[in-house]
């Protein structure tokens, strides 16, 4: 491989990297675990490029990649010490059809057509499709919980606040501000939160979630952010769920399904 070529095989894999290791965090449930996967792909494909180079689509190949490590490792998800909540939820992610989870988190949180999910897993079409409805179906059917949103924009804050009570779930209600989560919060304890990072009077919505969990214990937290590349940077703790802005419907679905299953969201800070 010329240099050239080598310096375009760098860039593409860094452009990509980032989301896989959100998409590697997700599926172990442990930011180490899924940061160990990743950096696995990346030797993989150091030692052999054969396989990167047969796509034509690079984030395809940089995930098919990783896939075909995951599989021959059997899947495995983090196993929690001493966090008998945590350990349930891990035992019920293993009880699902295999495959259908990471088929889900390709569709909806990483945002793949069928195809690119087929391409990714190696898998028919067909098949593809089928384990993303399968997922849904089964997680959907998962439980129902108290749900809290920290969003400062009305028109989105509603729109969350909709898919959420369809999926089945209570919200406790919806805070603009860091002040106003941390009130809210006391009021009635939440056991999912979606948080903005951004909110109305400039505070964080990080500082908020970060305050909350240090009050109240580990809780599973989805970020939905028009600026995800502040919280992808490898420089500190990541979130387990993050939804980039503008988002749909499928992939708010699909994370809240998702983070019900984990028990547990690390601090962040920034």
């Amino acid at each position: 491989m010329t240099e050239a070529a080598t310096v375009d095989l760098a860039t593409k894999i860094a452009r990509d990297l980032p989301f896989l290791r959100r998409y590697a965090r997700a599926l172990t449930g442990s930011q180490d675990a899924g940061d160990n996967y990743a950096a696995a792909t990346l030797e993989a494909i150091l030692s052999d490029r054969t396989a990167f180079e047969r796509e034509k689509d690079s984030r395809v190949a940089l995930f098919h990649v990783f896939h075909a490590i995951w599989q021959s490792s059997g899947a495995p998800v983090a196993e929690p010490e001493n966090d008998s909540r945590a350990m349930r939820a891990q035992a019920h992610l293993r009880s699902l059809t295999p495959n259908t989870r990471e088929a889900l988190l390709l569709r909806s949180v990483e945002g793949m057509r069928h195809e690119q999910i087929a391409a990714v897993m190696g898998v028919e079409l067909a098949e593809a499709e089928e384990l993303v409805q399968i997922a849904l179906d089964e997680m959907g059917r998962a439980m129902a919980g108290r749900v809290m949103i920290i969003e400062d924009e009305t028109i989105i804050a509603m729109d969350l606040k909709g898919i959420v009570q369809a999926m089945g779930h209570s919200v406790t209600g919806v805070a603009r501000t860091h002040s106003a989560a941390i009130t809210l919060a006391a009021k009635e304890r939440p056991q999912l939160i979606l948080a903005d990072i951004q909110l109305a009077d400039g505070s964080s919505g990080i500082d908020a979630v970060n305050e909350l969990l240090a009050e109240m214990g580990d809780l599973p937290v989805i970020f939905i952010t028009a600026f995800p590349e502040r919280l992808l940077t490898g420089e500190r703790p990541e979130p387990a769920f993050l939804i980039s802005k503008p988002y749909n419907e499928e992939q708010v679905r699909a994370a809240v399904s998702q983070a019900m299953f984990f028990a547990s969201t690390e601090g962040l800070s920034l």
